[in-house]
């Protein structure tokens, strides 16, 4: 926790995450306003109950912050038992820039940490901005590799134990990877961005509809971690070679042209579509080791949405980051809470007369 200052959290919801085209192929619902605002109030009272009194917000226009004002306004009072909300003063774009404004502003606020709703691109947009502060993530995307499924209760629970200094850092922090992605062209220019869990590359050429679900158009697929149970194209590596979100190196897979691979593997890249994978070979990427792309044209894909295009006269690398940015270990903050006793208050021993 700051230094003479009241513990102070960031959340940023984005209330769109979970509404792209691959919900619509692959018949997948999506998360409604209603529940992003169950999960905000569930937040606010678990990190009320672990001391933290107040949280800074994101705005949007889509109406999150409107219901959620609503419902904050029948629960007012002493006895609310619910965080105070701010909501950052800032413009609202309706685009991702909204998510690099915020979390960069909670950053300069000073947050003790950031939790964050959305799937994989939007924590990818926090981690772009938000330095050093550590975030705890929840899914509410498409593709959810990186934010874990989890009660965001515990969650609320966890980033307030920490955030007012009852865990420490050393118990209540993880170091993670990232990728990280540069382009660079014959006149010079740079262009740099990251990526949390997989950078895909494609053969297509404009970037069109952002989320990626056709397995012919693909050309490479590079992972920092690859779990067996992840949706989306990190699954791929998860399926090939199982890495560890925790575990050295990360991987880089040559994907073939269909029927002309080593061999076909069956991954679920988006929920309800399990789609056969032409596997041409794959090698482990090293830590702070440039990897060139071998590809000369196309799109370079950032946790499941197409960002970067590129041409013959540029170079793309690619590096795995180790130690790159911090989380909260839920499961860790909650095993010291229960270690420690944390969570025990006094009570009052009643004696029955015979």
């Amino acid at each position: 926790m700051r230094e003479s200052a009241k513990p102070l959290v960031g959340i940023i919801a984005n209330p769109v995450s979970a509404r792209d085209i691959r919900r619509v192929i692959a018949n997948a619902n999506s998360l409604q306003l209603a529940d992003r605002v169950n999960i905000v109030l569930r937040l606010l009272s678990s990190l009320a109950s672990s001391g933290v009194g107040r949280v800074l917000m994101m705005p949007d226009r889509e109406g999150l912050k409107v219901m959620l004002e609503r419902h904050l306004a029948r629960k007012h009072g002493p006895d609310a038992g619910l965080a105070a909300v701010e909501f950052l003063d800032m413009p609202v774009t309706a685009r991702v820039d909204d998510t690099f404004r915020a979390a960069r502003m909670m950053r300069e606020a000073g947050v003790d940490a950031l939790i964050v709703l959305g799937g994989d691109g939007t924590h990818r947009a926090v981690v772009r901005e938000c330095g050093k502060v550590p975030l705890a993530g929840l899914s509410t995307g498409t593709n959810n590799a990186y934010p874990e499924m989890r009660e965001p209760t515990i969650s609320g629970l966890a980033a307030g134990l920490y955030a007012t200094g009852r865990v420490p850092a050393n118990e209540a922090l993880a170091s993670n990877k990232r990728l990280d992605i540069e382009i660079c062209d014959r006149n010079g220019g740079v262009r740099h961005d990251i990526a949390l869990v997989d950078a895909v590359i494609s053969h297509e050429h404009f970037i069109g509809a952002r989320a990626l679900w056709k397995i012919d158009t693909l050309a490479a697929v590079y992972v920092s971690y690859a779990d067996p149970q992840a949706i989306g194209m990190s699954a791929i590596a998860g399926l090939l070679e199982p890495l560890g979100r925790h575990d050295p190196g990360g991987l880089a897979i040559e994907l073939a042209a269909p029927g002309k691979g080593e061999f076909d593997l069956c991954a679920p890249i988006a929920p309800g579509l399990v789609e056969p994978v032409p596997i041409a070979n794959w090698t482990r990427l090293a830590d702070g080791v440039a990897h060139r792309v071998k590809q000369r044209t196309g799109i370079v894909a950032l946790d499941g949405e197409r960002e970067l295009a590129f041409g013959p006269d540029d170079v793309v690398t690619i590096t795995l980051r180790e130690n790159a940015f911090r989380s909260i270990d839920v499961a860790a903050c909650m095993r010291y809470a229960a270690a420690r006793g944390l969570m025990r208050q006094p009570g009052n021993l009643v004696r029955q007369s015979s």
